[in-house]
């Protein structure tokens, strides 16, 4: 399995407050992130998996809201994250 306890709690401990932060927006981006990289990774393999790339569009598009979320609420945040993760707009 990709994603275990002890990856998620690594991702938490890195982007959230501490391990058990779950519901901060930075570590459910980060968490959504790591997800997406992994599905976009199995769509170059098996590029018919119509239900994977569903999932997918899914993610990107809860990582998008959480994302937009931050940015009205405080864009310090928001740039701090999408500078540590890589991400564009």
């Amino acid at each position: 399995m990709y994603l275990d306890v002890a990856k998620k709690k690594e991702i938490f401990e890195k982007y959230g407050k501490s391990n058990t932060d779950t519901g901060s927006p930075e570590a459910q981006i980060a968490l959504f992130s790591y997800r997406i990289s992994h599905l976009t990774e199995h769509l170059k393999l098996n590029r018919k998996d119509y239900t994977t790339e569903r999932s997918l569009t899914i993610l990107v598009g809860k990582r998008r809201r959480l994302l937009n979320y931050l940015k009205e609420r405080d864009i310090e945040r928001y740039r701090a994250i999408i500078k540590t993760l890589g991400l564009r707009k």
